[in-house]
């Protein structure tokens, strides 16, 4: 099979043998995977990562101890838990201290012709969400993690910094919750993707305390001292941007307004499905281009350039 190898920032396309299958896994045909921001955060040096990246993706389901999973369509939450420890026993298998991770920590991606997941970690998607659409899937759930971890009432105002793939996501989550959200960006094309929610170009200001709740997703070092200028006293901030190095801030704000940091990434696959299927979030307009797997530097490339959105590898033509 074919896979996309990530070493020293330099992409590659490897043929590899197929991945055996290990007792309660499945060995998944890949029909679709996107490129995320964290991806390219890996090609930048993050994790000190080499292998075969990749976490957003749907399958379909070829060999698996239980018989009723094979030829099912699936999409994977990416932790791979023991199952026995205490976070796991509550629920909370994303913070088991012995996980790997799909495509970022110990456990080859979804960037391959076949990859492997636990039965466990899989989620049957209806035959009513597209095949490129069901990419969003994982995107999708971390934005509703914000909703698991912070209580947002409805008609709460809610800011969300910055407009690339995730924050258009999260925008609108956050806004089939009840809540008013207002997006901020810097590219009045991708503002114009959301409808219904409030958008605003970013200038060289921006409101100063302002909003009880402020998400940070600029994937950006800047992105966490801006947020938290625009939180009001006693606020919450929530981070949900992944950036390869250190990031600077001056704490005196948050500390001064006592202003609550929830940091935030994986969520719950249920009710982003639903929130897929029922078509309250929408992301056709978020897909920028397609590739075949063989050509994934291109690919690469190509989620790289600014302005792009969501690059997508599809099975090898």
């Amino acid at each position: 099979m074919l896979a996309v190898h990530l070493e020293s920032g330099r992409v590659e396309v490897r043929k590899q043998p197929l991945p055996r299958v290990p007792h309660g896994f499945a060995r998944i045909r890949m029909l679709a995977a996107g490129i995320c921001s964290t991806d390219l955060e890996l090609q930048r040096g993050y994790y000190g990562f080499s292998g075969t990246p990749g976490h957003e993706f749907v399958g379909e389901v070829t060999a698996a101890d239980d018989p009723n999973w094979i030829g099912r369509t699936v999409a994977g939450e990416i932790n791979l838990a023991c199952g026995q420890c205490d976070w796991c026993a509550r629920g909370l298998g994303r913070h088991c201290p012995t996980r790997t991770v799909l495509g970022i920590v110990q456990h080859p991606g979804a960037f391959r012709e076949f990859l492997t997941l636990p039965l466990r970690n899989l989620h049957r998607v209806p035959k009513t969400i597209p095949v490129e659409h069901a990419v969003f899937i994982e995107p999708i759930a971390a934005a509703c993690e914000i909703l698991d971890q912070v209580r947002i009432a409805k008609n709460d105002r809610v800011a969300v910094l910055g407009d690339g793939k995730l924050g258009l996501l999260i925008a609108q989550v956050i806004h089939a919750h009840g809540a008013e959200v207002h997006l901020f960006g810097r590219h009045r094309e991708k503002l114009s993707i959301v409808k219904g929610i409030a958008t605003e170009l970013i200038g060289k200001k921006l409101p100063e305390r302002a909003y009880p709740v402020v998400v940070d997703a600029t994937g950006s070092s800047e992105g966490l001292r801006a947020a938290i200028s625009m939180c009001v006293p006693r606020g919450t901030v929530i981070m949900k941007s992944t950036v390869h190095g250190l990031v600077p801030i001056d704490t005196a704000p948050a500390i001064v307004n006592e202003i609550t940091l929830v940091g935030s990434r994986c969520g719950r696959f249920e009710p982003a499905i639903r929130l897929l299927a029922s078509g309250k979030v929408r992301v056709d307009q978020l897909i920028s281009e397609q590739f075949p797997l063989n050509r994934a530097p291109e690919a690469f490339s190509r989620a790289a350039t600014k302005g792009i959105l969501k690059v997508l590898l599809l099975p090898p033509g």
